[in-house]
């Protein structure tokens, strides 16, 4: 009977010869030369797109979590791969430190987080791998290879952002901030005066975000900056709530969309404003029940107005079952060879469809203009892109490439997936016909 394997959406599904759980690293190494190739690494399964998809052997880290050392002075912390975000959060606030940002989604494991450049919003803020200051690999022989940013700073930005197809991350150090705490405002306004004024309200907050609720002309803008204040009560989350009701004047009144406009409108004019102030563990993440499917691109951040007036036009002339808000947000410029922020200001744009229902439809139509706008697509997040069109948007593809066959020569975790990706052939160790 063979294994099967799927990510949390259900889109992406993989029948591997192995499923595998290394407990440390001397264990990874062998499975690595062992077992039947390709050989691909799962975290939390959080990606769209088939990073982890295999017929080989699936690795998941779920045994290599939790924290190594920490150094108090330096706020650094040393954690293993598998740790998934939301206790590392609690395990950072135990010694003092905190993340310096986060995304709104808990459950990733660090490693698949940091391989697939994961971010949350602010324009000083970059994304998680920008905080890596030491990087423990298995390589694609096996063999357990350590850098630091103090003398291997080329490297990390070469492995970084990884896709797991440069090794296999074991353990990293993250470079963070003394714990803190934030104040969160909520609110919404029209979606035209959000875009009019996209530029001043992103760059006025420490972080801000935005979410266009379709069909209704008007966002909801979240605002977290730091504050000293004293701890009040975070407001009860009713994002699913909301959803529901979303997804219910969706199916009775596709087809009435000045009706389904007045009624979603009514229920946004009711969503009470917040503000709170909270420790900040208790404040990036929400819970998501509803499955999804989503692509994500990133784009020069002042394009992002004009791409997200487009993907909202085409959205509410052509595609009537879409309610999933869409996500706006901004990442700061970074130095690391794969990243999508790679050494320009970024504007990213979220969107999403439910996972009941086929989300290619609409993911392709949005896609061109993404892409009109010069964006880079999110690793994790759906899209077409192969080697010729990714190595035009990567001003180092080809100096990463090389860095990947130095530690995978033998292609032990080139996919088919992976070589069309990369522009390279998939090694057939391992594979029976």
């Amino acid at each position: 009977m063979s294994n099967s394997w799927s990510n949390w959406s259900g889109f992406v599904t993989a029948e591997p010869r192995l499923l595998a759980s290394p407990a440390d690293a001397g264990e990874l190494g062998d499975l690595i030369r062992t077992a039947p190739g390709p050989v691909r690494v799962v975290g939390a399964g959080h990606s769209f797109t088939p990073l982890v998809k295999s017929q080989g052997t699936i690795l998941s880290l779920e045994k290599l979590e939790g924290l190594v050392a920490h150094d108090a002075k330096k706020n650094q912390a040393r954690v293993r791969a598998g740790t998934r975000l939301g206790p590392l959060m609690h395990m950072l606030q135990g010694i003092g430190q905190g993340l310096p940002n986060m995304g709104d989604i808990d459950r990733q494991a660090i490693g698949g987080a940091l391989g697939t450049a994961t971010h949350g919003s602010g324009p000083t803020l970059g994304a998680y791998h920008t905080q890596l200051e030491t990087v423990q690999i298995v390589d694609g022989l096996g063999k357990v290879r350590d850098f630091k940013r103090e003398g291997d700073q080329e490297t990390i930005h070469a492995i970084g952002v990884a896709l797991g197809a440069f090794g296999v991350l074991s353990e990293v150090t993250l470079k963070n901030i003394a714990t803190y705490r934030l104040r969160r405002r909520k609110w919404v306004l029209p979606i035209a005066d959000m875009l009019r004024d996209f530029e001043t309200m992103m760059n006025e907050h420490r972080s801000a975000e935005f979410y266009y609720i379709p069909f209704s002309g008007y966002a909801q803008f979240i605002a977290s900056d730091f504050s000293t204040e004293a701890t009040t009560p975070r407001p009860t989350d009713d994002d699913e709530g909301s959803l529901r009701t979303l997804r219910r004047l969706r199916t009775g009144l596709a087809w009435l969309p000045s009706l389904r406009r007045g009624l979603i409108l009514g229920a946004v004019a009711k969503v009470p404003a917040e503000d709170y102030v909270q420790d900040w563990l208790n404040v990036y993440a929400s819970d998501r029940q509803t499955r999804f499917n989503e692509m994500e691109y990133h784009l020069p951040f002042e394009e992002g107005p004009k791409a997200l007036a487009e993907i909202i036009q085409l959205t509410e002339k052509h595609f009537p079952e879409v309610y999933f808000p869409m996500e706006v947000r901004s990442v700061a410029s970074d130095e690391f060879w794969l990243s999508p922020f790679h050494k320009r200001l970024t504007c990213s744009i979220a969107i999403h469809h439910d996972a009941a229902s086929d989300p290619l439809p609409f993911m392709r139509a949005a896609e061109p203009i993404f892409r009109r706008y010069g964006g880079r697509p999110h690793w994790g997040k759906m899209h077409s892109l192969k080697a010729a069109d990714l190595k035009k948007l990567y001003p180092r593809w080809d100096d990463a490439m090389a860095a990947r066959r130095d530690i995978d020569p033998q292609n032990r975790f080139v996919s088919p997936y992976m070589a069309d990706l990369f522009g390279i052939e998939p090694s057939s160790f391992g594979i029976q016909p």
